[in-house]
């Protein structure tokens, strides 16, 4: 091994490479232990399959040599034997495929399942600065990885070992000049397959950050297709696909011609050692030492001892590639977590509070995302029951972030948010995840999904009767509409609310949010594509309502302010109640 490749390994050792690879492998076992049995299982009959192959040879040559008459023996016994093995071999071989297949469908579930969950409960500011499409690409082709390799890895190393000494021994015990011819090859491939492994780790995280890169770039084209179209960018972007494929093609076929090249190397030094065998095998046999048989026999096992130990030296990578696809996925798993240890309490605290709803108050919030923007330092801010809270100013100051502090997305620096039993202040409890089923929320843009209105309305409340529905439908303005439709609620959505306007949309957002009945209600921007009149139509007919609602809203149309309790202006990092004439001062400049 060359000096700087001896460098460059013990400086990854000191940055803790192997460590890494340690942890990874401990984080895969967390799936292995769950299939302990089965894997044992799918080993023993690997274990079986290898006897059996090695029978087959043994049988083999005592049929060949009974045929050259070098043996005596019942010729129909031996070829029945050796059919009889070659069936059992195929039986198990099956078998064997089927286990495979089995552990990996279920490693695979299991692995997508508990990941996908993970996911949706780290850190939002966290998990955000990671493209979609690089989330999908770690939680598709990473987990699938592991779940392939879990199972071929230590079975495969234990039978392929086990292989190799029984094929060995048997060469060893027949003729011992043959174990010379089947190992000429084994110092080329260990010299190629360290080069390969090399190529391979590197090949590897190319081709993973371009899938990535393939996936977001699909995923923003597809959701932005209108976007696309009215900017005329088609041809911008076919561009865009065709560099992003020629990136992957010329990475993937300079992996390929080196790959050929070894192949030719190791293919002409297979014939090398498959004549030598051969020659030397007739010489023997000519020279009377051993049998036809035997040397049939040899050549079998030679190629044999070759392919396993092929076998166990492409281990080695498939073991990189899984510590470095656990090592991307657990690059997510391993940001901050949110704790919904409080959801017992939380229940208790809504059923307490049913009839006389939940106040907010936060006090002295300060909040910094981790970029450095500072966007809140000591606000305050307050609602209750039956009132309706406007937070306004200029775009970019916060109104979204307080939200996302209310919902417990985001964490505040100092501070604390409190939710209290009605007006009274009574039994309260601080913020935490486990609040969140104390809101509905109903961000900015289209956040309708593909389904039917019933689907999307069941969402929030599951055993919601349709009666329920159009209720909810009939506070927000969205019945009127919603009724003309050939199926009502029946009828479908299409992917990001595609067959309705930004409008209606608004409206079955709406609507959703309200029949979730929670006792908090934030919208943000929520009414910015509806009128004025309907607007103030909307929030009129939820204050009606006779469920003890807190609604707290965003808005820049200063047109419904005056039906708010209270109107806190954001900006500076402030947060401060507006009076009387700043209010009207800004309706008058709208």
């Amino acid at each position: 091994m060359e000096l700087k490749q001896w460098q460059h390994i013990k400086k990854r050792i000191k940055e803790g490479a192997l460590k890494d690879m340690f942890r990874q492998t401990r984080w895969i076992y967390r799936y292995v232990r769950h299939y302990q049995f089965f894997i044992i299982i799918y080993t023993v009959i690997g274990l079986v399959g290898t006897f059996v192959g090695l029978g087959t040879s043994l049988v083999s040559k005592d049929l060949v040599d009974i045929i050259t008459g070098h043996e005596t023996g019942a010729l129909l016994r031996t070829f029945c034997m050796m059919i009889g093995l070659a069936l059992g071999n195929t039986i198990i071989n099956q078998i064997s495929n089927y286990i495979s297949s089995w552990i990996s469908l279920k490693v695979d579930s299991e692995i997508k399942a508990d990941i996908f969950e993970q996911m949706l409960v780290t850190d939002l500011e966290s998990i955000m600065k990671f493209h979609t499409g690089d989330l999908l690409s770690r939680w598709n082709s990473d987990a699938a990885t592991i779940s392939n390799g879990i199972l071929s890895w230590v079975p495969s190393l234990i039978i392929n070992s086990v292989k190799f000494i029984s094929a060995f021994a048997i060469v060893i015990y027949y003729d011992p000049t043959f174990a010379i011819f089947s190992f000429i090859g084994i110092p080329f491939t260990l010299l190629m397959s360290r080069r390969i492994m090399r190529r391979m780790v590197d090949n590897n995280k190319k081709s993973a950050g371009i899938s990535a890169k393939m996936s977001g770039f699909n995923q923003e084209t597809f959701s932005n297709i209108q976007t696309i179209k009215a900017f005329d960018l088609i041809g911008l972007y076919v561009k865009h696909l065709k560099n992003l494929q020629q990136e992957y093609i010329t990475m993937r076929l300079d992996f390929q011609k080196m790959s050929i090249v070894t192949s030719i190397l190791m293919s002409l030094i297979g014939l090398v050692v498959s004549y030598s065998s051969y020659g030397w095998g007739i010489y023997r046999v000519w020279s009377g030492v051993i049998s036809y048989g035997t040397m049939t026999m040899f050549l079998s096992l030679s190629g044999s001892l070759t392919g396993t130990l092929n076998s166990l030296i492409s281990l080695v990578p498939t073991a990189i590639g899984l510590t470095t696809s656990a090592g991307r996925l657990m690059e997510i798993l391993d940001m901050p977590r949110e704790d919904f240890q409080y959801d017992k309490e939380v229940d208790t605290f809504e059923s307490e509070n049913k009839t006389c709803g939940i106040s907010i108050e936060v006090k002295n919030l300060s909040y910094t995302y981790r970029t450095g923007t500072e966007v809140f330092r000591s606000v305050n801010l307050e609602a209750h029951p039956h009132e309706i809270i406007a937070l306004v100013g200029p775009s970019g100051e916060g109104k979204t972030t307080m939200l996302r502090l209310l919902l417990a997305l985001l964490r505040p620096l100092d501070g604390t948010i409190v939710l209290n039993g009605g007006t009274s202040g009574k039994n309260p409890i601080t913020l935490s995840p486990s609040c969140r089923r104390l809101f509905s929320y109903v961000p900015q843009g289209n956040t309708m999904f593909s389904g039917t209105i019933a689907e999307n309305m069941r969402n929030v409340k599951q055993d919601a009767t349709d009666e329920d529905i159009i209720h909810a439908l009939q506070i927000a303005c969205a019945w009127g509409f919603v009724s003309k439709l050939p199926e009502t609620i029946n009828s479908p959505i299409l992917e990001r609310g595609g067959g309705f306007s930004e409008g209606q949309a608004q409206r079955l957002s709406i609507a959703r949010a309200l029949l979730r009945k929670s006792p908090i209600l934030l919208l943000d921007e929520a009414t910015s594509a509806l009128d004025v009149a309907t607007e103030r139509k909307i929030l009129k007919n939820v204050m009606k309502d006779e469920y003890p609602r807190t609604c707290i809203v965003t808005t820049h149309r200063p047109t419904v302010l005056n039906i708010c309790n209270r109107v806190y202006h954001i900006e500076n990092l402030t947060c401060h109640v507006m009076n009387e004439t700043e209010i009207k001062e800004m309706m008058d400049s709208f």
